[in-house]
């Protein structure tokens, strides 16, 4: 049963003209949230997105407004301006700041107004906060969503957060998107691959601060996993300004015939990357969450992740896949070899179709869409807070 009427503003930095792990996220977030309250009225404020696509056509009740017309040099002044002035006026129900720079804002309609305030955090946005105004607008909210038990447990342990306040809402994907297939014989064609060579797949933005992500590491492991299995391949996707310092690593370690910097992948081919390779590995150590995890395990494909990080919930601890040290070049390279030779003592891994269903009913739309009713029911419903803290640490 729905009540009519009540009034959500959604802080939003973009969704539309941007795709990253982020706008994903939010892109499911407005979905679920509407599917689940259609009737409710929603005033949605982008910071950098200009206008909304032309098939977005089903939202009812909804007002949207796009900063991202302005001019960087002044871009975030409007768009303070925009969320302080409609929330004094409209005071709404519920205030959801997904991003935590937005937060400061929100805590003074609070203080001001009393006006509830939730806000969504990822990852490193929210670690290591030291900015005073953060730090209140944090713990004077009324509920924060974290993706992962890594970002939430760090709040708690950097911020002194209360852990009650804290809800988990994992990230989640489109699995009609990614489905199990053959390799691809058209990448194979392009990259000179055979359909028994071995290939080691990470999907990620070359970035010097995505470092983390750990493909550094995957390349000082490759000498060692040709020692086992010479005609391996490591296929990277993804493109950025790291690529120069990447490409020169790759030279220095005489590795030109066996890597391949695949560059930029569009997003309706990305599935069959994940079908041209036999594991995908990122053993990242900075990681909020990982959808790319979801995504592989989707197509069915064994995946190994760093056991420092958002990438333990995304393999819910160790159940899913393959976790190790990101720092162990070593232990990254036999686990790697095991992986490929089947030896690896977690069957669920070459079982393509259990381990696709398996991350589906944990990660799934559905999964997420369920979590976030239930976090819901409590500014738009009155009911009593349920516990949403799934594989809680």
């Amino acid at each position: 049963m729905y009540i009519n009427k009540l009034s959500c503003h959604l802080w939003l930095p973009n969704v539309y003209q941007f795709k990253g792990g982020i706008q994903v996220y939010l892109s499911f977030f407005l979905q679920a949230l509407r599917s689940a309250y259609p009737t409710n009225t929603y005033d949605l404020f982008f910071k950098n997105d200009t206008h909304k696509p032309v098939t977005e056509t089903s939202w009812q009740n909804t007002r949207f407004h796009f900063s991202g017309r302005w001019p960087l040099s002044i871009r975030t002044i409007i768009f303070c301006l925009n969320i302080l002035t409609f929330g004094l006026l409209h005071r709404p129900n519920l205030i959801i700041a997904a991003h935590l720079n937005f937060t400061v804002v929100a805590y003074w309609l609070n203080r001001l107004l009393g006006l509830k305030y939730w806000i969504l955090v990822y990852g490193v946005e929210c670690w290591g906060v030291q900015k005073p105004a953060l730090k209140a607008a944090l713990h004077q909210s009324d509920r924060i969503l974290a993706i992962s038990n890594y970002t939430k447990n760090r709040l708690v342990s950097e911020q002194q957060i209360d852990p009650g306040k804290i809800s988990l809402l994992p990230c989640a994907f489109d699995a009609s998107q990614f489905e199990i297939r053959p390799k691809p014989n058209y990448l194979l064609e392009k990259y000179g691959l055979t359909i028994e060579q071995p290939v080691i797949l990470t999907v990620s933005r070359l970035a010097d601060v995505e470092r983390f992500k750990g493909y550094d590491q995957i390349l000082a492991a490759m000498p060692m996993i040709r020692q086992v299995i010479p005609d391996v391949h490591y296929m990277i996707v993804g493109k950025g300004g790291d690529r120069v310092r990447i490409e020169q690593m790759i030279s220095d370690m005489g590795l030109e015939t066996c890597v391949t910097l695949a560059g930029f992948v569009p997003d309706e081919s990305l599935s069959d990357y994940y079908n041209l390779c036999d594991v995908f590995a990122m053993p990242s150590k900075l990681e909020g969450f990982g959808i790319v995890y979801l995504e592989a395990m989707a197509c069915g494909k064994p995946v190994l992740g760093g056991d420092q990080d958002g990438a333990v919930d995304a393999l819910d601890n160790g159940r899913l896949g393959a976790l190790i040290n990101p720092d162990d070049v070593p232990s990254i390279a036999s686990t790697l070899v095991k992986i490929l030779k089947k030896e690896y003592p977690l069957p669920l891994l070459y079982q393509p179709y259990q381990l696709r269903q398996a991350v589906i009913d944990l990660y799934g739309y559905s999964s997420f869409q369920s979590t976030l009713n239930e976090l819901l029911k409590v500014p738009f419903e009155g009911n009593q807070p349920v516990s949403t803290n799934l594989n809680a640490a």
